[in-house]
Formats: C-alpha cells, sequence, structure tokens
C-alpha cells in the first residue's frame, strides 16, 4: 500500500497561494503593491519546483517498496503452498522484482551466493542486507536532497523577510512627525512582505519535515517486512561445519584401509625384487672384475704416465712463463732506451736547424759585404 502522506503539500501550497492572492487583494480588485505580490509568487514558484523534484523522489521510493511487499507477499503464499526449497528458484530467477535499482543489487547478492554454491551444498553465505538495505531507500528517496528542503523552506523564508524590511526600510525618509506618516504606508508594505514570507516558509518546512519522516519510516519498515520473509522462507542453510569434518574423518579412514591392503599385497613381492636385484649386483661385480681386471691395471698405468706428463707440461708452463716475464722486462728497457735515443736525436736536429740557421744568416751579411766591396772596387778603378 502506498504512503501518500505527502500528498498534503499540495492543498497546503494551493492555500497558502490564495493566501497570498487574497491579501494582496487580487480578487478585490484592491492590490496596494504590486512588488509585495510578485515577491512572494517568486518565492511560491521556487517552492513549487523545489516539491515537484520531491514529488518525483516520493513516487519512485513508493514503486520500490511496492515491489518490495508484493515480493514478500509471493514468498509467504508460496511458502505456505509447501514450497520449502524457495532458494534453488530464487538462486538462478531473473527481474525478480521487475525494477531495475531493485533487480541489480539482487543480481549481485545472488553472484556472490552463487560463489559459495559447490557440488557438497552452500559452504557460506553472505547476508542480503548488504545489497538490500537503507542506504538503497536513501538513494532512491533522494536523502540527500530531501533532507535539505526543510531547511531551505525556512532559509527562504529568512531570505522574504529579509527583502521585506529592506523594501519598507528602503522607502521610508521622513524627517518629521507629517512626512513621516506619508512614508508608513510604504513601510507597512514591506513588512507585510517579511510577514507573509516567514509565515509559509515555515509553514511548508513543517508540513514538509512531517511528511518526509513518514515516508521514509513506512518505506524503512517495508523493506524490513520482506527482508523477514526472505530470511525465514528463502534464504539458504549452509552446510553444517561438523558434518564437513564427519565426512573428511570417514574419507580418510577408507583411504588408510586401501593403503593398507595395497602394502600387504606389495610386501612380499618388494622382499623377492630386492633379493633378486642384490644377486644381479654380485654377479655383474664379479663379472666385471674377470673380465676388465687386466684393463684395469693398463688404464692405471695409463694415468699414472699422464699424472708425470702433466707435471712435466706445468714446469715447462712455469719456465716459459718466466721467460716470457724477462723478455717483457727487457723490451721495457729497450724501448726507454729509444726513447731516449729519440728525444736526444730530436734535440740534437733543433741544434742543426739553429747552426743552419746561423750559417745562412753569416753567408748572407758574407755576400752583402763582398758585394759592397766589389762595388766599391768597380768605383775605384774607374776613377
Amino acid at each position: 500500500m502506498k504512503n501518500r502522506m505527502y500528498y498534503i503539500l499540495l492543498p497546503v501550497y494551493l492555500f497558502v497561494v490564495g493566501f497570498v492572492l487574497i491579501v494582496n487583494g487580487v480578487f478585490t480588485g484592491q492590490m496596494t503593491s504590486i512588488g509585495n505580490l510578485v515577491i512572494n509568487l517568486v518565492f511560491l514558484l521556487l517552492i513549487g519546483i523545489l516539491f515537484l523534484i520531491s514529488f518525483s523522489s516520493f513516487n519512485r521510493l513508493n514503486r520500490l517498496t511496492d515491489k518490495l511487499m508484493g515480493e514478500a507477499d509471493k514468498i509467504y503464499k508460496a511458502y505456505d503452498d509447501g514450497d520449502h526449497k524457495l532458494w534453488e528458484t530464487y538462486r538462478t530467477k531473473s527481474k525478480v522484482f521487475e525494477d531495475d535499482v531493485l533487480d541489480e543489487a539482487f543480481y549481485r547478492y545472488q553472484k556472490k551466493m552463487n560463489g559459495f554454491q559447490t557440488r557438497h551444498g552452500l559452504m557460506g553465505r553472505c547476508e542480503i542486507e548488504d545489497y538490500l538495505n537503507d542506504d538503497l531507500l536513501n538513494q532512491v528517496g533522494m536523502n540527500y536532497y530531501n533532507s535539505a528542503i526543510s531547511g531551505t523552506m525556512t532559509g527562504l523564508g529568512i531570505l522574504g523577510t529579509f527583502i521585506g524590511l529592506s523594501i519598507g526600510l528602503g522607502s521610508f525618509n521622513g524627517n518629521d512627525i507629517y512626512t513621516i506618516s506619508d512614508n508608513v504606508g510604504p513601510l507597512l508594505d514591506g513588512m507585510k512582505v517579511a510577514f507573509h514570507t516567514s509565515v509559509y516558509g515555515i509553514l511548508f518546512s513543517l508540513v514538509f519535515q512531517f511528511a518526509y519522516r513518514s515516508l521514509m519510516a513506512d518505506a524503512y519498515d517495508k523493506l524490513q517486512e520482506f527482508l523477514a520473509a526472505f530470511r525465514e522462507c528463502v534464504e539458504p542453510m549452509v552446510n553444517n561445519t561438523d558434518d564437513n569434518a564427519k565426512a573428511m574423518l570417514v574419507y580418510q579412514a577408507n583411504m588408510a584401509n586401501s593403503m593398507k591392503q595395497m602394502t600387504e599385497l606389495l610386501k612380499g613381492e618388494a622382499r623377492e625384487q630386492a633379493e633378486s636385484l642384490d644377486k644381479m649386483v654380485q654377479r655383474f661385480t664379479a663379472r666385471m672384475e674377470q673380465n676388465l681386471g687386466a684393463d684395469f691395471d693398463k688404464l692405471g698405468t695409463a694415468l699414472q704416465k699422464a699424472c708425470k706428463a702433466q707435471e712435466a707440461y706445468a714446469d715447462n708452463y712455469r719456465t716459459m712463463e718466466e721467460t716470457t716475464r724477462e723478455l717483457v722486462q727487457a723490451n721495457n728497457t729497450l724501448q726507454k732506451a729509444l726513447e731516449e735515443t729519440m728525444g736526444r736525436q730530436e734535440a740534437m736536429a733543433r741544434q742543426l736547424k739553429e747552426q743552419a740557421e746561423r750559417i745562412d744568416a753569416t753567408c748572407d751579411t758574407i755576400n752583402e759585404e763582398i758585394s759592397n766591396q766589389l762595388y766599391t772596387y768597380a768605383e775605384t778603378h774607374g776613377m
């Protein structure tokens, strides 16, 4: 059965709208202030929009809780008719509630429960309250929104109060008793706005809070009724741990008995096989000593010679290593001597270059002096 307590908001809202229109003289044709009427109508329009949004969420919540109650009735009826294995039906049933939100939550519950299902039965379970709970109802009923509507109504009333007082005080500018009496009318008009918005803001807040709490309490009760029906008639039982332990002990005892019989059957054969294997090993050893005795002696002699050759090779290697080390040292000494010789040759080359440059300079000087003397001699001879 649907909870229609929130329908009371509609007549209250229409009453307030009519009251505002009558007070402002809309029906009598004696409107004293159009501004007051406009402000009140704007506030009522905002409240009406908020109520429409709330009505939509309330209707969704009512539909959801009706689905829960309808399914609870089906469960009780099927159980009373003698069907005590309802879980086998609900374990794979799809579209249980014919509601997207409830079916999605119940599908997740089915998926989790099917994970505990084994061929020995149900080894565990989860609680359906983890999926169908108060949080789901709060989400569908827009609790985050509707829980703030009551405070919003009160806030709008207070806001209208300050707006009305601001309008009245803004038009009040008298300086003496005569001018003050002329401005009392606008001041009273502003106070009317303040009074009216405060009254219906508080009225709407109280009525909405009452209707909303009544609706949510009814939804929580319907959810608990469905959960009680599901736990009583549908929820499966988990296999008892003691029964599992007993079955395991029986299984272990049977396995132990089978192993014991196998051991007794194999005991005689194992003894015979061990004796046969011992004889085979003794024969093999004797045959090896008989046929390969001389060959083993030759092999030992060859190994001794190989060891001696290896020792001689090691001595030669050590000698070669020492010779190589001495050769490397001699090579280093020769390299140093060559480096010193190259240095001296480079120094000598520099000295020869300097001497050649000095000789060239001296030759140039001698040539110049001889040329001068020949020129002097030729001049003297001509004179």
